[in-house]
């Protein structure tokens, strides 16, 4: 029977460009939906930018436009990405609409009536120098409960611990560097405690992952906590009907957006929301996220659902990071790729099919290896699957017209490839992606064997076998058909291009069952072409220079009186310190050695914000020979201390000044 399906993937963040580690989720989500749809199944695939809070603020203040602007921008350059990775949305929106708000109003009001809302004063972060309450995000320091460093204000990435800004040790404010002050407010939060018995049988009814329902098992056990939902004026979003100067926090807001995208496309299709959301829905709901989001879609987002009267989801899918040659995605180490980036050097299907290959149902990263990626480009697209239609193709147009032969030599060998889509089928709705692949080119390869023993090319010598030429090629072709299809919902444009070949369209799971007997064929031309290392390459640009890297410690070495008296160590005013564009870790500094002003780099930007250093006193080796570095030359180095607690700056005592020679 065909089911209706509703997908989601997670809203992309609309503050910057669209990367490979967004592209994994949607195509590994389109993947499902696109095989669902062949398998006859009416499924419907959503998705919208998430366009509220306050970094979306922060940043269009940052380039001198509206957060309306921003959007808008990032809004085109999402849309055009995903377009040319082969994602088929049934509808993109924005939670910068109509229908969120509408929606999200709707949610609340159902809580609050409900009894599901309470309101109390609040000690918050507040940023004294921005003159504003700071974001969670907008806080870091160490965690309070593993003591990892560098963590944001509100989850931990190392240990996946929950707390306030203010619990964390250390607190510095994004914004402007400065330690944060604690301040009261009134919030208003959601009482997630009140559905801690239907989360409980929910989290285990089969709609999460095993892992992630272990996972959850250890937050019930600490206490399901009041969410806050507010957040104070300044801020880009969504305003709270009953509570003038409070906006509803982004993470209450953007998962509505999935809903707000459905009902859009339901005024356009004539569809039914209700259908769809209303409780006791028939309708699957399935939702395809990061690992990193698993609190707010495993506990939040099922539990506002519940209490504002509206269906929970069938299952959320969870998966790993993408990372890059072993490395987590990083602008300093040359590892954060751009769709843009990667679409001026590779295919997008190529990308697709390298997912495809790796992937399974759980939570563990796929590692985007350079060095692999171009071997199963070049040994499995073009040296295993389109060769069998290369090989075969020039055949049934030499002598036959392009006409395929009246009947397949082996049916048998045929009846088991198409046979095989029950199994393969089951793997790509199960997420077991790179089962499927491993067996759609283990299939692959014996249809190459089975070219390899006819040896049409030999036949061809001799016109008296030309119609056993047919009737291999034929055959060949035909295997080559079924394995496009399998490879359909990972490869659609390529899939597209042999159907136009073949001019025997796929529009089912079932069509393979039936060969192509008797039909004419178009002219072959190349479905994929080998991958040049040199491109591949250029995925990862030139990784920082050893000089814009905080200097690591090395083990102690003696040196002389004589060779420490060649050391110029000056003090230095800092006057001015600015980001490095395209460098995580620097920051450009000009500093004052007495009257003599010099600019250095520093490799000091995860410990530091500019505006924090102005005015600062610093030590500097005055005669070190100036580096060239992409950015700009740097004219001498700033001493810094770094250990477990972190990266400190060498500074002189209380009353030194800019020059004064360090001894």
């Amino acid at each position: 029977m065909p089911r209706r399906i509703l997908v989601t993937s997670a809203l992309p963040y609309a503050n910057g460009p669209t990367h490979l580690g967004h592209m994994t989720e949607v195509v590994q989500c389109d993947i499902w939906v696109r095989y669902m749809k062949l398998a006859g199944h009416d499924c419907l695939y959503v998705c919208a930018d998430d366009t509220h809070g306050t970094p979306i603020m922060l940043k269009a203040q940052a380039e001198g436009i509206t957060p309306e602007q921003l959007i808008a921008q990032v809004g085109a350059e999402r849309r055009r990405d995903f377009a040319a990775f082969g994602i088929a949305f049934d509808n993109y929106y924005t939670t910068h609409s109509d229908e969120n708000r509408r929606l999200t109003v709707r949610m609340y009001q159902a809580l609050a009536a409900g009894g599901h809302i309470t309101r109390r004063a609040v000690r918050q972060a507040y940023d004294e120098k921005a003159g504003m309450f700071l974001p969670d995000r907008y806080v870091k320091g160490t965690c309070p409960i593993c003591r990892a460093p560098d963590q944001y204000g509100d989850s931990c990435e190392n240990c996946s611990g929950t707390y306030t800004p203010l619990d964390l040790i250390d607190p510095v404010s994004v914004v402007t560097g400065t330690r944060p002050v604690a301040r009261e407010s009134e919030h208003i939060f959601f009482r997630l405690g009140d559905f801690e018995p239907m989360l409980r049988q929910w989290t285990r009814s089969g709609a999460l992952q095993p892992e992630v329902a272990n996972k959850l098992d250890e937050w019930f056990e600490a206490g399901l906590r009041d969410w806050d939902i507010s957040r104070d004026a300044p801020y880009f979003g969504i305003e709270i009907p009953d509570a003038p100067g409070k906006y509803f926090y982004v993470w209450l807001d953007a998962p509505v957006g999935y809903m707000a995208s459905f009902e859009n496309l339901c005024a356009r299709r004539g569809l039914s929301f209700d259908d769809y959301w209303a409780p006791g829905s028939e309708a699957e709901l399935h939702h395809f996220i990061g690992k990193d989001i698993l609190y707010f879609h495993s506990l939040f987002w099922p539990a506002t659902l519940e209490g504002a009267g509206f269906r929970k989801p069938t299952a959320v899918h969870a998966h790993g990071f993408l990372t890059v040659n072993g490395e987590k995605m990083s602008k300093s180490r040359g590892t954060f790729v751009t769709a843009g980036r990667y679409l001026a050097a590779l295919p997008p299907e190529y990308f697709r099919y390298f997912l495809a290959a790796k992937l399974g149902p759980g939570l563990v990263d796929v590692d985007l290896n350079f060095e692999e990626f171009a071997t199963r480009i070049n040994a499995e697209l073009v040296g295993k699957l389109v060769n069998i239609a290369s090989r075969c193709a020039s055949f049934i147009h030499r002598g036959h017209g392009g006409r395929l032969a009246k009947a397949l030599p082996d049916p048998d060998l045929y009846r088991e490839f198409a046979d095989a889509r029950t199994g393969i089928g089951e793997a790509w709705e199960a997420l077991e992606y790179a089962a499927a692949v491993r067996e759609i080119m283990e299939l692959a390869d014996r249809a190459n064997l089975y070219i390899d023993r006819q040896k049409p090319w030999l036949a061809a010598k001799d016109p008296a076998r030309a119609a056993e030429v047919q009737a291999v090629c034929t055959q060949g072709l035909n295997l080559f058909r079924v394995l496009m299809a399998f490879l359909k919902p990972v490869l659609p444009a390529t899939a597209e291009r042999a159907e136009a070949f073949l001019r025997a369209p796929i529009n089912s799971w079932s069509d393979v069952a039936t060969p192509l007997l008797g039909t004419e064929i178009g002219e072959y031309l190349p479905l994929a072409t080998r991958v040049d290392a040199t491109a591949v390459s250029t995925l990862v640009e030139t990784p920082m220079a050893d000089t814009e890297k905080p200097a690591a410690s090395a083990p102690p070495a003696g040196i002389s009186a004589e060779e420490f008296a060649r050391l110029d160590l000056r003090v230095a005013r800092i006057e001015a310190a600015t980001l490095v564009e395209g460098a995580d870790r620097l920051l450009q500094l000009t500093v004052d050695l007495g009257g003599e002003r010099r600019t250095v780099f520093a490799g000091i930007r995860s410990a530091y914000e500019p505006a924090a250093l102005i005015g600062r006193h610093v030590v500097v080796v005055a005669n070190m020979k100036p580096r060239k570095l992409r950015f700009g030359t740097s004219e001498g180095m700033v001493l810094a201390a770094s250990g477990d607690a972190g990266l400190f700056l060498v500074a002189p005592d209380a009353g030194a000044t800019a020059g004064m020679k360090v001894s």
